[in-house]
């Protein structure tokens, strides 16, 4: 009788357990610095998904339809390593910030953008994939830094795109010396990190369905002066991270000595961290100048040359530190500079394949050049015209509202989809 109580007792736990997707060990990092998944070398080639949680919702922006689509295509070339956005911050309706948001106010939650979050993360655990999850943004398009100041008291939160960039860089380089605003920040952690997952009952501290907890996308000291507090920041971030969580990989979602105000001392100083477990690059190449919206095909030797140069500076810290490095974030325009998901991609895919070609080099000799997430995945999104910049009630791109629509994104249509899928293959 007591062996029947016990097995109806565990039979709901072990119900979810199967129901919720095949059982992994964390993703960690080796002795000798590499990537390690279920016991072997982890080399990916991932996306960007940053609207994954509100795909997720069943509220505004919502639509789990095509979540599954989206995801299934994704599983179906190879990608199984997304990084996304935990959710947007502020109001809704700010120019050029993506909406509807998830922490509408200091501590505030929209629940339905938390729901998104959950029923997205089990999506991905059902299907034995993994995320990336940053938890902030120097940038305007999630608010950010910017709104965590405003909600602090330094005043209306500065819009790049309505009081241009020099007032928002000077606005938001106060963040590092606010107290008050990292405080607020650190709440947001904290709440993130300790949830439970409401669709199976697992701890986000106890899901192998997350690689890493990051930081934040493209964290900036914008400033010379302000290098010292900024790193002093990224440090307590980690810090506090791997002390309510450390079954987790922490990285820092950094570009690189772009990201650094081109200083490679303090990149290396913030990555050197014990509590940083890998490294992470941005390469951009159209952004950085290296080719120009006319010559993008002329240009793309530069670009290439330029790109190993780069990856090699940042690879010589990583193997100092004995830690993996991953290129999570770069771009390349349609061919023409065109935003419509009809035009070729003729000059993206030559360089999204130099790009994998350093993977799977990297991978035959056991490097430590661990794998890329390109950005960003559009997918199945459909397109508006008459506008090019993202409007309330537009599909979601692989385009944050900031930039136009279709300028990085790869559809699902796009041929640069069968040469990830080819290359993926070849890294399994």
């Amino acid at each position: 009788m007591k062996q029947y109580i016990f097995l109806l007792a565990i039979l709901p736990a072990l119900f979810m357990a199967c129901a919720s997707g095949p059982e992994h060990p964390f993703i960690k990092v080796n002795a000798e610095g590499r990537l390690i998944r279920d016991g072997k070398p982890y080399y990916f080639i991932g996306a960007n998904f940053w609207y994954g949680a509100i795909l997720g919702s069943e509220g505004e922006g919502g639509n789990r339809g095509r979540l599954h689509k989206e995801l299934d295509f994704l599983k179906s070339i190879g990608v199984d390593n997304l990084r996304v956005l935990v959710g947007a911050d502020g109001g809704n309706g700010v120019k050029t910030r993506v909406e509807p948001s998830l922490q509408t106010a200091p501590g505030v939650y929209n629940d339905t953008i938390l729901a998104g979050l959950d029923y997205f993360m089990n999506e991905l655990r059902k299907r034995d994939m993994t995320a990336v999850l940053y938890l902030n943004n120097s940038w305007e398009w999630s608010g950010g830094y910017s709104v965590y100041l405003q909600w602090s008291g330094h005043g209306d939160a500065v819009v790049p795109a309505v009081d241009g960039w020099p007032a928002y860089m000077e606005y938001v380089r106060q963040f590092h010396q606010s107290d008050s605003a990292k405080a607020l920040f650190a709440d947001h952690v904290k709440y993130i990190v300790t949830r439970t997952n409401r669709y199976n009952q697992i701890k986000y501290v106890d899901d192998p369905t997350i690689m890493s907890w990051q930081i934040g996308n493209e964290p900036r000291a914008f400033s010379d002066a302000n290098k010292e507090p900024f790193a002093r920041w990224m440090a307590e971030v980690a810090a506090q991270i791997k002390s309510l969580d450390p079954n987790h990989l922490v990285s820092s979602g950094s570009e690189g000595a772009w990201g650094c105000e081109g200083d490679i001392s303090l990149y290396e100083r913030i990555h050197a961290d014990a509590n940083i477990d890998y490294l992470n690059i941005h390469i951009w190449p159209y952004n950085w100048g290296w080719v120009k919206a006319d010559s993008l095909t002329e240009l793309l030797p530069q670009a290439e040359e330029n790109t190993r140069k780069y990856i090699d500076e940042h690879m010589k810290i990583a193997v100092k530190y004995h830690k993996p490095i991953v290129l999570e974030e770069f771009g390349f325009p349609r061919d023409g500079f065109s935003f419509s998901k009809d035009a070729s991609t003729t000059a993206r895919d030559a360089y999204y394949g130099y790009v994998f070609d350093l993977i799977r080099k990297e991978r035959e000799k056991g490097g430590l050049f661990a794998g890329c997430n390109f950005w960003a995945w559009g997918g199945f999104a459909g397109q508006t015209s008459g506008h090019v910049f993202w409007e309330k009630g537009d599909d979601y791109t692989g385009d944050p509202a900031q930039e136009e629509q279709g300028l990085n994104s790869v559809f699902a249509t796009d041929g640069t989809v069968e040469i990830i899928k080819k290359e993926n293959g070849m890294l399994k």
